[in-house]
């Protein structure tokens, strides 16, 4: 987190914290969309903060799921346990990788869109109802805030992902979008090959990079992804919340490129340069 970035956050989580959960939800309009997302153990004290920040949208989700592991179940923090209710529920795996936060509720919502998000992050009131009203103009396209274009030479050799750069108006070949978590994704039903339930695979060819296997997997049915038009102001890092994160290695140990190479490879999938 930049320094200039702490007062923003320290303010929003103050300003999240004092207001019940009563007050944060009352009378709102609900959309049919389930928002995901998982944690891990070392941010099970500030994700409270993430899930009060979808409780103050201006429009409200069918639902919200945590995903933790199932260690965890008697570990709940007071006030993570004291959101639970109609609008938001805790949910136990057996496994730990960040992919449960889109793989879990497609077993269990497989006819219902999906609303990714990260565990770390304070959403902006109307980041949901932006990502919703692009879902309704493009009803069959998977839409993410925040996206790269997956970068090849011109031999058709796989760049380092620090040369995968942000296009907000989209990447030249539509194939080589990489929806970024963080920011928020939106996956409508029937967007995913039903390989995305495949455990082994995918934690053997990408395991610490749940976004790269989406997209491979919305890839092999043939979904298009896209770069929300309507972005507004980027989610807010939530002070603390960075101590642990695959972010750092997938990033500076070039583990996204060695990941996608390998994804590519098993599904025997070739691009060039675009």
């Amino acid at each position: 987190m930049k320094v200039k970035e702490i007062p923003v956050s320290l303010f929003n989580q103050a300003n999240l914290t004092w207001q019940s959960k009563e007050s944060l939800i009352s009378n709102k309009k609900q959309i049919p969309v389930i928002v995901s997302l998982a944690s891990i153990p070392s941010r099970l004290n500030i994700v409270h903060l993430t899930i009060r920040s979808l409780f103050n949208q201006d429009i409200l989700p069918e639902k919200i799921v945590l995903w933790l592991h199932k260690d965890l179940k008697d570990k709940i923090p007071k006030q993570l346990n004291d959101l639970i209710g109609d609008l938001f529920s805790i949910e136990f795996t057996d496994y730990f990788s960040s992919h449960r936060k889109l793989v879990e509720p497609l077993k269990y919502y497989p006819e219902k869109t999906i609303v990714t998000c990260d565990d770390d992050m304070m959403y902006r009131k109307n980041w949901l109802s932006k990502l919703y009203n692009i879902h309704q103009e493009n009803p069959t396209k998977i839409i993410a805030n925040q996206t790269r274009c997956i970068a090849y030479n011109e031999s058709g050799d796989l760049l380092p992902y620090k040369q995968w750069q942000p296009n907000a108006s989209g990447c030249k070949n539509p194939k080589l979008t990489l929806p970024i978590g963080a920011g928020g994704t939106l996956y409508p039903p029937s967007t995913m090959d039903k390989k995305v339930f495949d455990q082994d695979l995918f934690l053997k060819l990408a395991p610490n990079a749940d976004d790269l296997w989406f997209k491979i997997m919305g890839l092999l049915k043939g979904t298009i992804s896209i770069q929300a038009s309507n972005t507004g102001k980027e989610p807010i890092p939530i002070w603390g919340s960075q101590k642990v994160s695959l972010k750092k290695g997938n990033i500076e140990k070039d583990k996204n490129r060695t990941q996608w190479q390998a994804l590519t490879d098993h599904f025997q999938l070739k691009f060039k340069k675009h």
